[in-house]
């Protein structure tokens, strides 16, 4: 039994967060024998402001760094040594001093829909209404489907199954990965395909930083890292970093390889009330991921103009 933890790992309190870094845990431990001890990895569940206000969209509140602030404070203040996070919450500027060194294999990208009284989107009478606390996914809801009423809908993912079945909105959406990871999978209706709803910004993927200079940590993870969801995802956070992009903005991009080392990436910025959507594609090298992403944006930041973005958060 080891007394004092060799490593501490600092985590959001949700299920689905902390199921991610109970796989982080076990990775680690099945790589390195002198984690798999006993006590070796402490587990340090840390309040976020992102989870404590569930009342108001976080476009009002803020937008993603409120879901990693107090873990990245943690980490500077040397109370933790890693922090599992969700890619899609990650703000695309780290803190000084954090970096982000690993990421796991990806998780399915789509999103699912999940409904009591329709098979898809299509089939849902006008007026029904889609609960969801994401900008993205109501945009392009209201894009296909102008009838649809969208309305906020926080929570975690056992929060929002529960606001269905008691039939506080007629559908909603949530990320495949989270229910697959939930082991809930079988509560979606189905999923979306790409095509009908590009995903987030690395929706999917698991990151975990650490600080720059810890050298032990980096050891660590270097175990752990997925090369390609590396590569994917950061041509999709070049996208979104070249765009400025927060949750006050809807933004979607999904980067694919082809197994011989080619790249292609998919990104859309589209108005809030669906009527306006400018998109961009490039295609080039893994090694290119980042100009790609970055090309991309820029794209779409000149056809937009500069007033695209100065929404007011509803």
């Amino acid at each position: 039994m080891t007394t004092t933890p060799i490593l501490r790992i600092g985590t959001r309190g949700s299920p689905l967060a902390l199921a991610q870094t109970h796989e982080v845990r076990d990775r680690l431990a099945a790589a390195w024998p002198e984690l798999a001890a006993p006590g070796a990895i402490e587990i340090d569940i840390i309040k976020t402001t992102g989870d404590l206000i569930q009342d108001r969209p976080l476009a009002e509140i803020g937008g993603k760094g409120l879901f990693t602030k107090e873990l990245d404070e943690s980490m500077l203040a040397g109370r933790i040594a890693l922090a599992v996070h969700s890619m899609k919450d990650v703000p695309t500027v780290l803190p000084d001093g954090i970096v982000l060194p690993c990421m796991l294999e990806r998780e399915d990208v789509r999103d699912a829909f999940l409904c009591l009284k329709a098979a898809s989107i299509a089939d849902l009478p006008a007026g029904s209404v889609i609960g969801t606390a994401s900008l993205r996914r109501g945009a392009q809801i209201l894009h296909r489907r102008p009838d649809l009423t969208v309305v906020n809908f926080r929570g975690n993912v056992q929060t929002r199954l529960r606001k269905l079945a008691e039939g506080q909105v007629d559908a909603t959406l949530l990320a495949m990965a989270g229910l697959r990871r939930l082991g809930l999978a079988h509560h979606a209706t189905g999923a979306l395909s790409t095509e009908e709803m590009l995903p987030a910004v690395a929706q999917g993927a698991i990151g975990i930083t650490c600080r720059a200079d810890d050298a032990a940590a980096h050891r660590f993870l270097s175990a752990l890292n997925h090369p390609a969801t590396l590569v994917r995802v950061t041509a999709e956070r070049a996208f979104l970093a070249r765009l400025d992009g927060s949750c006050r903005t809807p933004i979607a991009a999904l980067a694919e390889l082809d197994g011989k080392g080619g790249l292609s990436l998919r990104g859309l910025i589209i108005s809030p009330d669906g009527k306006t959507v400018h998109a961009a594609s490039r295609s080039g090298t893994e090694a290119d991921a980042a100009a790609l992403g970055d090309d991309a944006g820029g794209e779409l930041l000149a056809v937009a103009g500069p007033g695209f973005f100065a929404f007011k958060a509803e």
